[in-house]
């Protein structure tokens, strides 16, 4: 019997959310599936578990993008078919903030804002706190509330946020919801995978 791969989806897919999952990937000691970036996604679903079987060691961060498209894009189809496949563990998911307010939204567990700070309310695509609790609008977010998944966090545009999630300055707050996803869902607590810190997420 196959090892379940362990894998955080990210509903971002372009050029700056690469650069900044790429960079986190490496910092927490895992590995970024850097062919899934797109706007939109280019990739099936099983072209992405070929991938995902393939990296070397957990945690795998995916990417995942409609651009915009109304309901289930391409990027959705392939992120359901990896969410739902019988080889693939996903730990979390980090669900990306867009400016499209009409169209899709999805519930979350927690937001972290552009200055590090968790929230039950949403943020925008700034990361900035928004008022009601408990959602976030996105363009690759309408099939989420499917997935039966430990958490789902909710952030500002991957690699922006008005710089405050810029690849050269580190991606923080991208990296503290990845960090965030390992600890609530038990990561840390495993023998498998690379040895690596644990850091622990301030509430």
């Amino acid at each position: 019997m196959s090892i379940r791969r362990r894998v955080i989806l990210v509903t971002d897919g372009d050029e700056y959310a690469k650069k900044a999952i790429e960079h986190v990937a490496h910092e927490i000691g895992g590995r970024c599936i850097s062919r899934s970036q797109g706007n939109p996604s280019k990739l099936t679903g099983p072209e992405l578990v070929h991938l995902i079987k393939k990296a070397p060691h957990d945690p795998v961060l995916v990417m995942f993008d409609d651009s915009g498209i109304v309901g289930e894009g391409a990027g959705e189809n392939a992120l359901k078919y990896v969410a739902f496949h019988d080889e693939i563990e996903v730990l979390g998911v980090i669900a990306v903030a867009a400016k499209s307010r009409h169209e899709e939204w999805t519930r979350i567990d927690v937001s972290i804002d552009r200055d590090g700070e968790l929230t039950p309310n949403g943020v925008d695509k700034f990361g900035i706190q928004e008022l009601e609790p408990g959602r976030i609008n996105g363009d690759t977010v309408y099939c989420l509330d499917e997935l039966d998944v430990p958490l789902i966090v909710g952030i500002g545009d991957i690699g922006k946020m008005a710089r405050h999630d810029s690849y050269k300055v580190g991606s923080p707050i991208t990296k503290k919801a990845v960090q965030l996803i390992l600890e609530r869902s038990g990561f840390y607590d495993t023998n498998r995978g690379p040895k690596m810190a644990n850091p622990r997420i301030s509430q």
